[in-house]
């Protein structure tokens, strides 16, 4: 595995490269602190050419390989130094002919892995995104495989804006892995006095030749460390999201609330209004012109307001959920004419946000928070962000410079998010950006879940799960198996009332939508009576059993990614183990495609091979006993038909005596 007890860093301070393994950047300090289950290591270092200090902060968590590092650089000099770059990491590695894995990123087609050979001696590789969403292109992760070691190495960049991630030889024998901040179209220019704080980066590694390995590392550091977690974030309630059904064209208060009355005979948890219920008082208005007038609800659509459905939620013991894209500027808003010093301009103009750098902005987006929340008694908030800022704002009357704004702008979002959670604990806060366009673990410490995307059919949903949960927990994850739209979609086709429907395509597409945060967006009131009853089976199912497992247990994908368009592999395995390996529980599905197996093996992980295990078909079926050995060496084989699932628990059975 790779060493990081002394991960290396760069800056570029007014055109000069600077970093510890140069000459003129000195170690003046350094001390290390023990806070539960990690080790904090601070080392501190000056640039003598500018008097610039930088503190380079190094978490190490017990159990783990995995290093998490930021930097503090403060100008204690006497002039102005310009912050041109910040590589928060600089990690040497052996010279390798390594393989890399990362994920290309775009509406609807999140999480399409991408496989390389990097000769040793090759050009640098360089992983960036430039549109000001940290997934709009790329996801902000990569693997470094070594195949005749076993070496992995893994690096994510905790940031929701522009970053980027490069491999290059060194030049003596090494190479070296750089990440942190995109430095296109950057610079910040530090007063004597000033600081501030770059985006954090993650390192795991292990030498194992096995990526869960890896996840794993990322899942429980996660879970323990990073996640914001409030009592119903834990309860990973059954959602209801009227959005996909509905849009804002169909969407209204009598529309909702039989919604909600179905959701409640259903025993979903949540129900929440998307977008659509602001704006003004005009039945043809669309919602993407009119982001910002959180103020304004749309009486045509909603005459007694919200709190009406607020209230049916609750009375019926459920919670009420609300989308707001509190960050975006729509171009009929009238916020943007009410108050022009709040709208982001890039050379004078407008990016379609409110650029919370400027305090006053950021001071309206709290206060407009926590007025929804407290006046429609929200139990969740869903965040949106359909917009790509680029390198964004460039004005210079909100508290940036010309060159910072876009870091600006993100660093006072996550202080927000913290402001928000703060004053209203109890309330849960969804991450989503045209789906899963800013999945980064700098938001996930900030919000309890992150939507994976817009679209959602099963082989889609299912390469997204196997990609994100390389670097987040199930339990951080939402999506639904499989919606039923309102509009045309290529790929998108479910009917709930196709008579040719069958219970095991069903169970199917439910099963998907089980392996993390589980929802649904379909017309309830419109549902076959069997299928809506199917459903509620899924629900009961889902909190007495699944949940437990999304929740604590480390997930083991057992197949290579499948692939969207039947590309790839055409059976998928998730196998959840619980901490202490007492329990497991197997997901199983063969996707549609011709080339798909009839009958696949599963090699399941960390059991006990010398002991005796119960696997019980969790919707029916005798079940069997296996020993650990068996099920590890031999595997547990489904014979499936095309789109059809299987669901097991697996309990060690107690030794008797």
């Amino acid at each position: 595995m790779v060493k990081t007890n002394d991960i290396g860093f760069a800056l570029r301070i007014d055109g000069s490269y600077r970093s510890p393994a140069a000459q003129g950047m000195s170690l003046t300090g350094s001390r290390q602190t023990k806070e539960g289950g990690r080790v904090v290591d601070a080392a501190f270092f000056v640039d003598d050419a500018t008097g610039v200090q930088v503190e380079r902060r190094t978490i190490r968590y017990d159990g783990t390989n995995l290093a998490e590092q930021r930097l503090i650089v403060r100008n204690e000099g006497t002039r102005a130094a310009r912050i041109e770059a910040i590589d928060t990491i600089a990690l040497e590695l052996p010279v390798r002919d390594y393989e890399t894995m990362h994920y290309t990123s775009g509406w609807g087609m999140e999480f399409e892995n991408v496989l390389r050979t990097l000769p040793p001696h090759g050009q640098p590789f360089r992983l960036e995104t430039r549109k000001g969403r940290s997934s709009a292109d790329v996801h902000p992760w990569v693997a470094l495989f070594d195949r005749a070691s076993g070496l992995i190495v893994t690096a994510s960049v905790m940031w929701s804006g522009n970053w980027a991630l490069t491999l290059a030889p060194k030049g003596d024998g090494a190479m070296l892995l750089t990440g942190g901040l995109n430095d296109w179209e950057f610079w910040k220019e530090l007063a004597p006095g000033e600081s501030m704080e770059s985006p954090g980066v993650v390192v795991a590694s292990a030498d194992t030749g096995d990526l869960n390995d890896v996840s794993i590392q990322y899942a429980r550091v996660g879970r323990e460390y990073w996640y914001p977690r409030n009592e119903l974030s834990a309860s990973l309630p059954a959602e209801w999201n009227h959005w996909w059904s509905y849009e804002d064209k169909a969407i209204n208060e009598e529309v909702f609330l039989a919604n909600v009355e179905k959701a409640a005979a259903m025993g979903i948890d949540v129900c929440t209004l998307d977008a659509g219920w602001f704006g003004p008082t005009d039945p043809d208005t669309h919602w993407y012109d009119y982001r910002g007038d959180w103020d304004l609800v749309n009486t045509i659509r909603f005459p007694n307001g919200l709190r009406v459905l607020s209230d049916a939620c609750h009375e019926r013991g459920m919670k009420f959920g609300l989308w707001c894209e509190i960050e975006a500027l729509g171009r009929h808003a009238e916020l943007a004419r009410s108050r022009p010093d709040f709208v982001a301009l890039r050379d004078g103009e407008p990016l379609g946000y409110v650029c919370f750098a400027n305090p006053a902005a950021a001071e309206w987006a709290f206060e407009t928070l926590d007025r929804i929340i407290t006046e429609h008694n929200c139990d969740w908030i869903k965040l949106d962000y359909n917009l790509d800022p680029g390198a964004g704002c460039n004005r210079t009357d909100h508290g940036h410079g010309g060159g910072d704004g876009l870091f600006e702008h993100i660093a006072a979002y996550y202080r927000l998010l913290e402001r928000v959670r703060a004053k209203h604990p109890r309330v849960l806060l969804e991450s989503c950006s045209s789906g899963g366009l800013r999945i980064d673990l700098g938001l996930m410490r900030q919000t309890h879940a992150t939507f994976l995307s817009d679209p959602d059919w099963p082989e889609h949903d299912l390469q997204l799960f196997w990609g994100a949960t390389t670097m987040l927990a199930p339990n951080a994850c939402l999506h639904w198996g499989y919606c039923d739209w309102l509009g045309e979609h290529r790929y998108q086709k479910f009917d709930p009332r196709d008579p040719a429907l069958t219970r095991e395509k069903l169970d199917y597409y439910t099963h998907i939508s089980m392996l993390g945060g589980f929802g649904f967006s379909q017309k309830l009131p419109d549902l076959p009576d069997w299928v809506a009853e199917r459903f509620a089976y899924h629900i009961q199912t889902y909190r007495d059993v699944v949940a437990d497992f999304v929740r604590s247990a480390d997930v083991y994908r057992l197949t290579d990614q499948p692939k969207r368009f039947a590309r790839g592999e055409r059976w998928a395995a998730f196998q959840y183990a619980m901490p202490g390996g007492e329990e497991h529980l197997l997901f199983a599905f063969r996707l549609h495609g011709p080339q798909g197996r009839k009958s696949r093996s599963f090699d399941l992980r960390a059991l006990d091979a010398s002991a005796r295990y119960a696997v019980s078909p969790l919707d029916g079926g005798e079940p069997a006993i296996r020993t650990g050995a068996e099920m590890m060496e031999e595997g547990l084989t489904f014979a499936l038909r095309e789109e059809e699932s299987a669901l097991v628990r697996i309990r060690k059975e107690a030794v008797e005596g």
